[in-house]
This record gives structure tokens, C-alpha cells and sequence, in this order.
């Protein structure tokens, strides 16, 4: 998860200070100690740490409590304002040209996800912008990476303007976008050439292409888990390009997060969008705010909602309601369910999106186990489809069979199907709580 290190010690922190109903000079100075070493723990720039923790001291200190906060709450909320301040304050838009097509170059580093960012950008744009976007295979020296934007574009759908290894990258992005405006594209997105490092002749290159394209965007692709890497990358490429902006790849898989934290205050350019897993519609625009939310355990609700809409059928989702309201809920409807939280994204990370969440995970390590989940959905694609019409059938040969066919024991499908009964039970008591019975004697299976 992204900044799971930074999250534990931050929440740690900042709940021992939360309750208090006075707050002391001395309380902040613990607190702001601890948050120093978090950070410099998450491998975030340690000029940027040291101002970081001047400000939120400073503002701790002199701060005039709200009446209707604790003092406690008010440091908190000190806390998350210059968090969010850090990662860059508002979500930064994408730029949109006054007459189409809009130019987008990716720069950056061999190895950093550019080629695959630059399909996910133009994937995410005709999703969830309605563009019309044009990929183009600009990295001449890499015959791999031409081959792979083209795979990109034939798994998407979208086209793939190349000319192959011969032509001039200069060439190349003069004639994209000339093609672009005659079939009425409104992005070109450039896949440009990467090194190994940072060099001279990728740079003059680099310069060429923004000199006669004159891009609306300019987006280095860093990976995050490089850390300090990742911050020095953007540095060199900004004082050389001037970019507009940045995009974070792995920021799923770097659990200290220094990146995300660093580069904004060391660039002054924003993160304009992060990848969030490996598939082609894990690319999500950056929301500091939102972020902020999540590290110090307060959750991102409009992030959750937003996955709801875009992976749940609003239509069915009532109808498997009204279901479990009337206790006709079958295995079939719960396997559906169970396959569209799914689509929303690894559990762990959804509950992160529940304010308060950290909470209800007990034990600070304790993870959600998608191992037991896969056993659910094996168990009950095992069943026939009367059996998950009508679970009262299952007797002892039955339930072997079922066990055999997922890979599991019988115990484990008896705890399931006892599982399924008493959440029926439950979802019917509520409802008749809804409609004005009183509801006595309802006890909820998992308390």
C-alpha cells in the first residue's frame, strides 16, 4: 500500500496528541519530532522535511483553537493542510489546447513505466475525459518500445502513428501531428526515447522535439520506488525542459512514499497523475488533498465513490438490494457482488478509502486476505445452479463434491454456507427494523 510506513507512524502520532483538551508548547514539540522522523523514515528530502515541520510547528503554536474543534483536533487539522500543501494543494487538470489537437510529450527515464503510462493516459482521457487521443511511437532507438505502444494501442483500441527506427523522433512528432488534425484527433500523446540516465544527447533530442511541437504538456513518468532517485530525475529534466508536470508509477508499491512527498516542493511542478497497479485503467489523476486524507487515516470517500460509479451497476446494485431485503438473495447474486468489489480495486486499499478504517482492522498489521476470498468464489462456483438457488439441497455427498471441486474441506463449506444464512437472517431482521417492527432479539453474526 502507498505510504504504509508513513501512515502507521503518522497515525500513531497524531492519535496521542487528538483527545487531548490542552495542548502545550511541549506537546507539539513531541509531536513534530516524531513527525520528522516519519518523514525522514519515508525517504522524503530533508530540506523539505525541515521547512515541512517549521510550518506546522509554527502553526500549532500560535494557531487560535475553532470552537468547535479540541485543541487536539485543530493540530491535526494544522497537520493535513500543510501535508496537502506539500503534495502540491489542488488537483493539477490536464491542459487542453484552444485549437485541438492538444501535444502531450512523456519523458523520462528506460524502466520508470513510460511506454505503458502513456497508454494508460490516453486510455484514461478517452474514458474518462470523452478524447479522442492519438499514440505516438517517438522512441526510434528501442525497436521494443515501438512494438510495445503498438500492442498497447491494438489491446486499447486506439491508434498508433509510427514510422518505425529509421525516421527522426523531430520528424516522427511533426508528422503525428499533422495526421492528428486530419483525422480530427484532439490529443496526441509522444512517447519519447529514454536512457539509462540523464544525458546530453537525450536532452538536445528532448529540446528538438518540444522546440517544433510546442507541447501543451510536458509530463516526466519517475517511479516512485526509487525514492530520492526519483526526486533528483525531476529536477535534472525541469531546469533542462521545463516540464509541466509529473506522473508517479508504482506509487501502489512504495510503501514510504518520499517521492510523492518530495517532488513537488523541490520542482514546484505538480503530480499530475499516479499509477495504482499494473492494468491499463490504473492511472489516476492526483488529488493531494485526498492523499493526505488517507495517510493520516481520515480516509478518501470521493475516491471510493468514484470507483462505485465506475465499476458497479447502479441498476442491479438496487435490485440485489431489494433482494437481500427480502431474503431471496442467492449465491449467484453474491458471487456478482462479490466480482464487482472486486473490479474496484485490491480490498486493502478500498478499506483505506473508509474514514476510520485503520480502526476496524484490529491488530496494526492485520491484511485482508484475498487467498480466503478466491476460496468463497471457488466454493460457490463449485455448486450447480440449484444449489446456489436453493442451499438447503446441500447434504454430505454434495458438500464433499463442492469441497473437491474448490480445493478446499468440508468445514470450510459449512462455514460458508452457515455464513450466507445468517447474513440473509440479518438483512431481513434489518428491514423489517425499516419498516416499523421493532426488531427484537436481532443479533448480527459477526459480534
Amino acid at each position: 500500500m502507498a505510504f504504509e510506513g508513513l501512515a502507521d507512524r503518522l497515525q500513531g502520532t497524531i492519535q496521542r496528541i487528538k483527545g487531548k483538551g490542552k495542548v502545550t508548547e511541549q506537546d507539539v514539540k513531541e509531536m513534530t519530532r516524531e513527525v520528522r522522523l516519519a518523514l525522514l523514515e519515508a525517504d522524503v528530502n530533508f530540506k523539505v522535511v525541515k521547512d515541512f515541520v517549521k510550518r506546522v510547528k509554527e502553526r500549532a503554536i500560535g494557531q487560535e483553537v475553532m470552537e468547535s474543534l479540541t485543541p487536539g483536533q485543530q493540530v491535526i487539522k494544522v497537520v493535513k493542510e500543510e501535508l496537502t500543501d506539500l503534495m502540491g494543494g489542488d488537483e493539477s487538470k490536464i491542459a487542453v489546447a484552444q485549437r485541438p489537437p492538444t501535444v502531450i510529450m512523456m519523458v523520462g527515464l528506460q524502466g520508470a513505466g513510460k511506454t505503458t503510462t502513456t497508454g494508460k493516459l490516453a486510455n484514461h482521457l478517452r474514458k474518462k475525459n470523452n478524447r479522442k487521443p492519438m499514440l505516438v511511437a517517438a522512441d526510434v532507438y528501442r525497436p521494443a518500445a515501438i512494438n510495445q505502444l503498438e500492442t498497447l494501442g491494438k489491446q486499447l483500441d486506439l491508434p498508433v502513428f509510427s514510422k518505425g527506427t529509421d525516421a527522426s523522433p523531430v520528424d516522427i512528432a511533426d508528422e503525428a501531428i499533422a495526421k492528428a488534425k486530419e483525422d480530427h484527433h484532439d490529443y496526441v500523446i509522444i512517447d519519447t526515447a529514454g536512457r539509462l540516465h540523464v544525458d546530453g544527447e537525450l536532452m538536445d533530442e528532448l529540446k528538438q522535439i518540444k522546440e517544433n511541437v510546442k507541447p501543451d504538456e510536458i509530463f516526466l513518468v519517475v517511479d516512485a520506488m526509487t525514492g530520492q532517485d526519483a526526486v533528483n530525475v525531476a529536477e535534472s529534466f525541469n531546469e533542462q525542459l521545463e516540464i509541466s508536470g509529473v506522473v508517479l508509477t508504482k506509487l501502489d508499491g512504495d510503501t514510504r512514499g518520499g517521492a510523492a512527498l518530495s517532488i513537488k516542493a523541490v520542482t514546484d511542478k505538480p503530480i499530475k497523475f499516479a499509477g495504482m497497479g499494473e492494468k491499463l485503467d490504473q492511472l489516476e489523476p492526483f488529488h493531494p488533498e485526498r492523499m493526505a486524507s488517507r495517510i493520516l487515516g481520515m480516509g478518501d470517500v470521493l475516491t471510493l465513490i468514484e470507483k462505485a460509479q465506475e465499476n458497479v451497476d447502479e441498476k442491479r446494485a438496487k435490485e440485489l438490494e431489494e433482494k437481500m431485503r427480502s431474503a431471496s438473495f442467492t449465491f449467484d447474486d453474491f458471487l456478482e457482488q462479490m466480482g464487482q468489489v472486486r473490479n474496484m480495486g485490491p480490498l486493502d486499499e478500498l478499506l483505506d478509502m473508509i474514514p476510520g478504517a485503520n480502526k476496524m482492522k484490529g491488530l496494526k498489521n492485520a491484511q485482508i486476505d484475498e487467498k480466503q476470498i478466491s476460496h468463497v468464489e471457488a466454493i460457490i462456483q463449485s455448486m450447480t445452479k440449484r444449489e446456489r438457488q436453493d442451499p438447503s439441497l446441500m447434504n454430505a455427498s454434495r458438500k464433499r463434491r463442492i469441497a473437491k471441486g474448490s480445493g478446499t474441506n468440508v468445514s470450510e463449506v459449512n462455514r460458508l454456507l452457515k455464513q450466507f444464512e445468517e447474513m440473509k437472517k440479518m438483512m431481513k431482521q434489518m428491514s423489517n427494523m425499516q419498516k416499523g417492527k421493532k426488531g427484537k432479539g436481532m443479533k448480527f453474526p459477526f459480534m
